[in-house]
């Protein structure tokens, strides 16, 4: 019989203590008895092989966020992808594509568990090298952003007003306060909200990992994950900046140097910082509660000693507009379709839980038909309006798209997988129709997605 050719890695899912401080651990699912999982490398346009065993009794999915990929291996039921049996193995093979920073979580809807999906520890780095690299760096550092022991509380969303431009749609504002107050009125309290007491970088509490250490004049290119279930991050580093130079991993038209990192849930930032103020420094989340409790990195300049110091930036608003190209509205293709979708949220209707809806659907697995048809090759518009003052990560399945409005501000050039669209805001993507089959569309928050927040598209 022919040799089976070795995979190009294997990951296996199972339960481990992750020890996020000296003597410290906590346990969870995760992958190759770490977190994160191992930094998987990939050549674009190199067909690889993945051997996934799963080593637990429940069965399992591993899904190739940002990746170009059939439904046979994205990873998720929802398309039809097979699941890794409990305690079986699942081998694929596939093309990696596009190069860039991605991203492999388990899609597995969680519920109210606070063991399953993304709560759990199961997520890792993927760096798909491009074909031709211009490596204007010294070196690469990986960062995934997590926390750990989440818990439920009904207090109510923190106010979050981070985005620019910070434009309201008065109509939606209408809709969604009316929703709200309504519900309240009638004695419902807040819809759960999960809140956690530990915080990591890869892994790792503040000031209980390796430092990154660094040396004057260095340029270091740093991939920053955002491998978190529900929370938005910032990272900051005192007297330094970023210079984005990718969004997603797909590099951004305008390359801008700003001083705080925004970042919802499975987006990811690749941004160069210019060693040249030595010392040893926090880079940490701007929350003060959750940089205290573990959302922090040193880093450690070469000859440089003493406690780490962090001094919060001067106020500044994430504007995904900055990094577009200067084109104007006649050197954009006109989308041959616009997708209107209207998010909404039932406050605590789903025993306690926020129930939401697209276009005044709520998706349930098993039962829901896909809710849109596409034909290969044209090129659509979703037209995004939320109704709720929550910020929604969306997430497009096997496909990348085009910011092409943000709150009403047109913008050119920037291809991303998952955008935040905020409270009451209006934004506009626009995709191409290019990877047949089933696929699936979301808001990345675990707790949106599992009460009711997906939708379906399929190709005619």
């Amino acid at each position: 019989m022919p040799q089976t050719k070795p995979p190009d890695y294997t990951l296996r899912i199972g339960a481990s203590a992750i020890e996020i401080a000296p003597k410290h651990f906590v346990s969870t699912v995760c992958y190759n008895g770490q977190f994160p999982g191992p930094l998987l490398r990939f050549k674009e346009g190199q067909p690889v092989t993945i051997e996934i065993h799963n080593d637990t009794d429940t069965p399992e999915q591993l899904h190739w966020h940002g990746q170009m990929v059939s439904t046979d291996v994205d990873g998720a039921a929802e398309e039809g992808t097979p699941f890794i049996p409990a305690n079986g193995m699942r081998r694929i093979s596939f093309t990696p594509g596009p190069s860039g920073l991605r991203f492999y979580p388990t899609p597995n809807r969680a519920g109210a568990n606070l063991y399953a999906g993304q709560y759990s520890g199961q997520g890792g780095p993927v760096y798909i090298e491009p074909k031709s690299n211009p490596g204007n760096y010294d070196r690469e550092v990986f960062l995934t952003l997590k926390e750990f022991e989440p818990s439920f509380s009904q207090g109510g969303d923190m106010d979050m007003n981070f985005l620019a431009p910070a434009t309201r749609d008065k109509q939606l504002e209408t809709a969604g306060e009316t929703s709200m107050k309504a519900s309240l009125a009638k004695g419902m309290p807040h819809g759960f909200e999960v809140g956690y007491r530990y915080f990591t970088i890869n892994g790792r509490m503040l000031g209980h990992g390796d430092p990154v250490r660094v040396k004057q004049g260095e340029r270091v290119l740093f991939h920053i994950l955002n491998g978190s279930a529900t929370e938005i991050r910032s990272l900051a580093l005192p007297g330094h900046t970023f210079k984005v130079v990718a969004l997603d991993g797909n590099p951004v038209p305008s390359s801008v140097d700003v001083p705080v990192l925004w970042l919802g849930t499975a987006e990811r930032i690749s941004a160069i910082v210019e060693m040249k103020n030595p010392g040893v420094w926090t880079m940490g989340d701007l929350a003060d509660d959750d940089r205290g409790h573990g959302m922090g990195i040193v880093v450690e300049y070469a000859g440089s000693n003493g406690k780490p110091v962090w001094t919060p930036p001067k106020p500044f608003h994430w504007d995904y507009t900055r990094f577009g190209s200067t084109a104007t509205d006649q050197f954009r293709v006109v989308p041959e379709d616009v997708i209107e979708m209207t998010f909404k949220k039932q406050n605590a209707a789903d025993h306690g839980f926020n129930s939401w809806s697209i276009n005044d659907k709520v998706f349930e697995i098993g039962t829901m038909m896909p809710a849109y048809r596409l034909r290969q090759g044209k090129l659509y518009r979703l037209r995004m309006r939320n109704a709720s003052d929550d910020i929604h990560p969306i997430h497009l399945h096997r496909h990348s798209f085009e910011l092409t409005k943000i709150a009403g501000k047109a913008t050119f050039g920037v291809m991303k997988d998952v955008v935040m669209v905020g409270g009451y805001q209006e934004v506009e993507v626009d995709f191409t129709a290019d990877n047949p089959g089933l696929t699936l569309f979301h808001c990345h928050q675990q707790l949106h997605m599992d009460f009711g927040f997906m939708t379906l598209f399929e190709y005619a």
